[in-house]
């Protein structure tokens, strides 16, 4: 696809990456997965570091992305269907298997953060991305024509929105799966990070990680990010409802739904950097990359490993389809899917 650049300030380069820039804030996207790559931010002192997990090259994303989901974005259904089924409108649909018998981010293999999206547009500022997901795709009904756009805001934030259409009615829940850390991505573990989110209550789950449709108070558990908490206290804690691989969590906001809100605040002490969170959705999943292997080199040369990085995925609930008391993720023809998120930088003095 020919693109027309509208300044020097954002371009494809010859190897498919889309750079946006604005003053120090430097943003790189490829279109496999519709992904972000890298983000390049200034710590307290102005030296400027790239701020998230991936890979050097875009064939490394192609070749090994599946199994960690850098930067991607997740769909069509974000989270985990239980036992890969599902209804709509009384009508049963069954995915494909792919975390024990549930359903992890859709089902199966191809995924959307396996799908080669096609460049919309891109001007100095933005790019969109877009996918046409056929009838069928991970046995979701209908065709779904979802696009991406990535804006900068300023010098100091990148903002996501999403929009959707479909043919069918159907179920869909989309994030993306960035992994954040503030101290530069090659510099180890993000446990004396410090995350705040604005949620009294968790999602609890079974063994699977499959909502139970209870949300108790965060009080007096580990889950309790209601003031700034290092993240490894509870990446090394077992008091319940903690496992032995760090959060992978999920918690419920108190704001109205569908407004545009903070909800997350990451800041690293050692750096400065800090990383506030918005966005319209009415739930947030942290992963600080317990699962990750240790096999992979990030752009750094540095070997990626376990609690490097935390996701913080702006998304509805897993299981919603079979949770009708859940904020509702079903689309139908002729309605738009909108979401948006905001990522915004700063330094802490």
């Amino acid at each position: 696809m020919a693109l027309t650049l509208a300044t020097p300030a954002s371009a494809q380069m010859d190897d498919g990456v889309i750079e946006l820039r604005d003053g120090a804030m430097v943003v790189r996207l490829i279109p496999f997965g519709a992904a972000v790559t890298q983000i390049k931010v200034p710590d307290r002192d102005g030296t400027s570091a790239n701020v998230l997990l991936g890979f050097a090259t875009p064939a490394e994303f192609r070749a090994k992305n599946d199994k960690v989901s850098f930067g991607a974005t997740i769909g069509r259904y974000a989270g985990r269907i239980a036992g890969a089924r599902l209804s709509i409108d009384g009508t049963p649909v069954q995915l494909v298997a792919n975390d024990g018998p549930n359903a992890l981010h859709g089902g199966g293999r191809a995924k959307f953060d396996t799908q080669l999206w096609s460049v919309r547009k891109v001007d100095r500022r933005a790019v969109t991305f877009t996918l046409d997901s056929p009838d069928g795709f991970q046995n979701f009904p209908g065709r779904l024509q979802v696009a991406v756009t990535y804006r900068l805001i300023g010098r100091t934030a990148l903002r996501i929105d999403y929009e959707a259409r479909t043919s069918k009615p159907t179920a869909l829940n989309l994030t993306n799966h960035a992994y954040f850390n503030l101290a530069g991505e090659g510099s180890g573990s993000i446990r004396a990070q410090r995350l705040q989110l604005m949620a009294t209550r968790y999602v609890a789950t079974d063994a699977g990680g499959i909502p139970t449709g209870a949300f108790p108070p965060v009080a007096g558990t580990p889950l309790d990010l209601r003031t700034p908490r290092p993240l490894g206290m509870g990446i090394d804690s077992r008091v319940a409802p903690m496992g032995a691989r760090g959060y992978n969590h999920a918690w419920l906001f108190d704001k109205p739904l569908g407004a545009l809100a903070p909800v997350a605040r990451l800041d690293d002490p050692a750096s400065g950097r800090t990383l506030t969170v918005e966005t319209t959705e009415p739930s947030i999943q942290v992963y600080t990359g317990g699962y990750i292997d240790g096999q992979d080199r990030g752009p750094s040369g540095k070997f990626m490993k376990a609690y490097d990085g935390v996701a913080l995925e702006t998304q509805h609930l897993s299981d919603s389809p079979n949770h009708p008391e859940f904020p509702s993720t079903v689309l139908r023809p002729g309605q738009i899917f909108r979401s948006t998120t905001i990522w915004r930088f700063g330094v802490k003095r």
